[in-house]
């Protein structure tokens, strides 16, 4: 396939929703490996700044979680605030814990956020306010996972599943598989939201300008 074919595939709109999902991907994996490179770097030049970001941002996704089981769910949890654990009784009378380390903080999701809206196309004039309202949503999202993990386990505390390979605990199961996909679908749905009510539009307004 030459590269003027490529060209009128993605010009042609009929391909638009094609083209779309394609890029949205590409920018996604990107992402992943240029992030995975840069904290392979120590985050070069900006260290210390990301590190500073890093605890702010675990402080406050832990500040949030605690308030949501305590205040909303109230859920009787025992917190170690020097460690960012969170636990509470599960239903076989055990402990479900979490523990909100670095890497649970949002920053991350936060980074891919801008990375993807910054370089996907459409109107500027929205992009200053869907941008800011993404970073907001996924904070909150990042807040549901976390306290998700934690009632799955007080819930199901026996979960014990073969998958993949690999004997899942209930902690495992909804760490790495249930909540992980969940944050990333709710990614998928706000750039949906971008494409369908800004993006696809703006197109259609500049054909009949």
């Amino acid at each position: 396939m030459s590269l003027d074919s490529i060209k009128a595939y993605c010009k042609n709109p009929k391909n638009r929703s094609t083209v779309n999902v394609g890029l949205f991907i590409l920018l996604i994996i990107s992402f992943h490996f240029l992030y995975l490179g840069w904290q392979a770097l120590g985050y070069w030049p900006i260290g210390k700044w990301i590190d500073m970001l890093m605890v702010w941002s675990v402080d406050m996704v832990y500040s949030q979680a605690c308030w949501v089981l305590d205040k909303l769910l109230h859920i009787d949890i025992t917190t170690i605030d020097a460690r960012r654990l969170i636990s509470a009784i599960n239903h076989d009378g055990g402990w479900a814990s979490v523990i909100i380390a670095p890497e649970c903080a949002s920053l991350k999701q936060w980074m891919h956020w801008l990375f993807l809206m910054l370089i996907f196309p459409g109107p500027w004039k929205h992009k200053a306010w869907f941008i800011p309202a993404g970073l907001v949503i996924i904070e909150w999202t990042n807040v549901v996972r976390i306290c998700g993990v934690l009632l799955m386990q007080v819930v199901w505390p026996n979960i014990h599943i073969h998958l993949f390979g690999n004997d899942i605990n209930t902690f495992h199961l909804a760490h790495d598989y249930v909540f992980k996909v969940f944050f990333y679908l709710i990614i998928f749905l706000m750039w949906v939201l971008w494409v369908e009510k800004f993006y696809n539009p703006s197109l259609k307004a500049k054909q009949h300008e």
